[in-house]
């Protein structure tokens, strides 16, 4: 298999080649179509010259065409009986038309540049042939003579010619050069990704590469750098989220596990029986919740869009919210405040009411005994905002931005306690997100914690 930096070597050669090729044959038609007839009309000319010398002083004629012949022309002289001579180099090919010679001979003029036959492959201004050339009749001494004549690329561009050759042929070997290093500068970096990506696939995360460059491949790494921070945070984040489980399933568990063997004592007070037993079904809800909690997350992770909205009545699902967390109210004796506007929002009712579960539990759970709690709903231009107040005891600013991440606790002995999973906000958060909204917070140690969820009507 080639790979990229042979590829593209192999790209760019044939494009310097078709390239070429390409500028040649347009210039040869700009040649057909353009020059080719001033070039005609040009040598025509000089070759009427010629022969109103030659006819004018027919003793200097030889010793002319002579000096003609050294400053780049080939002159081809014959008559009517045949007897030719060459002035200057001879013609690579005496191919004239025995029929076109006689016209010259009976005093036309013979158009060989102009008449040439067009090729794709052949320019005609370097073809020495007696066909491609200027005929003139010539009358000395009672004879005539056809002149024919044209210029000799070897004479005229021999040394331009090599010039140009030499600087064509360092020309491209420059250019495949400067092709070799600049295809290199460009694959370099992919090479670099390419291996950058085989470590991350094997679980390296720790890949360093040049950002520097200001082009398309520079914010290519640019972003290759970012995405292997970002999945090697998702990958912690995994860890410890399989970890927190594990721990999470394992502590009830044990606790079930522990007291069912004790429960096999057939000598156990009947008090003692009963305590386990509680205990037991206290944990094996737990384990029920924490399960539902998963899936509700799992299912909000997998389609966000999958929930099913409807009109919902949110000042009655505020008040139910209440009503059923009164005996908790009641036991701390807590007391409710409650400012809702007639709102209905387009929603999945049920998600919705677990958010407004979740806000009002951690309210009533870090709130000391005798403290208050402001629930409120308003209207603002297209939105509906949810508040949900306490005067307990605060988060500081430091725990703030982690409270909704997964499993995160901010007293981790009093959660122990109450068996909180750490997982209730970041179901409210993937609710709230899932419906176009936002939840936010603010708090002040010792003062109290406010929850705002925005959500928008329709």
């Amino acid at each position: 298999m080639r790979s990229l930096y042979v590829r593209m070597c192999i790209v760019f050669c044939s494009v310097i080649v078709v390239s070429s090729l390409l500028g040649f044959l347009v210039s040869n038609i700009y040649y057909q179509a353009q020059i080719k007839s001033q070039n005609d009309a040009k040598l025509t000319g000089m070759a009427i010259e010629v022969q109103q010398f030659a006819e004018s002083h027919p003793e200097a004629m030889e010793d002319y065409l002579r000096s003609i012949a050294k400053l780049g022309y080939k002159i081809y002289l014959t008559d009517a009986e045949g007897e030719s001579r060459f002035y200057g180099k001879p013609f690579r090919e005496e191919d004239l038309d025995e029929q076109q010679l006689q016209k010259v001979l009976n005093g036309q003029i013979y158009h060989g540049v102009a008449e040439f036959p067009d090729s794709a492959f052949i320019t005609g201004f370097f073809d020495n042939q007696l066909r491609n050339s200027i005929g003139v009749p010539v009358k000395v001494n009672n004879e005539t003579y056809a002149l024919f004549m044209r210029p000799d690329a070897e004479v005229q561009f021999g040394e331009l010619r090599v010039f140009f050759a030499v600087i064509i042929g360092f020309t491209v070997l420059f250019s495949l050069g400067f092709v070799m290093i600049s295809v290199l500068h460009v694959v370099r970096p992919i090479t670099r990704l390419t291996t950058a990506t085989k470590r991350i696939s094997k679980g390296r995360y720790d890949i360093k590469l040049n950002t520097w460059r200001r082009d398309e491949i520079g914010q290519l790494a640019s972003h290759f750098m970012i995405m292997s921070r970002e999945l090697e945070r998702t990958n912690r984040a995994r860890q410890e989220f399989v970890a927190n489980v594990s721990h999470e399933i394992e502590s009830p568990l044990t606790s079930i596990q522990g007291f069912a063997q004790a429960l096999k004592d057939s000598t156990l007070p009947e008090d003692e029986r009963l305590q386990y037993l509680n205990i037991i079904d206290q944990e094996s809800h737990r384990l029920s919740l924490l399960s539902k909690q998963l899936l509700t997350l799992s299912s909000l992770d997998y389609d966000p869009n999958s929930i099913q909205k409807k009109s919902t009545d949110l000042r009655a699902q505020l008040r139910q919210v209440v009503q059923i967390m009164e005996w908790r109210l009641t036991e701390k004796q807590l007391a409710v405040r409650l400012n809702l506007a007639d709102i209905s929002v387009l929603g999945d009712s049920n998600l919705l009411f677990q958010v407004w579960m979740n806000l009002l539990s951690n309210a009533i759970k870090y709130t000391p005994a005798e403290g208050s709690i402001m629930i409120s709903a308003k209207l603002v231009e297209q939105n509906c905002i949810v508040s949900v107040s306490d005067t307990g005891e605060g988060i500081s600013a430091e725990e703030l931005p982690l409270i909704f991440d997964r499993f995160y606790k901010v007293d981790r002995a009093r959660t122990h306690e109450t068996h909180s999973s750490g997982l209730g906000l970041a179901i409210s958060q993937k609710i709230v997100e899932a419906h176009n909204g936002t939840i936010e917070v603010t708090s002040t140690l010792g003062e109290g914690t406010t929850f705002t969820v925005t959500l928008p009507l329709l």
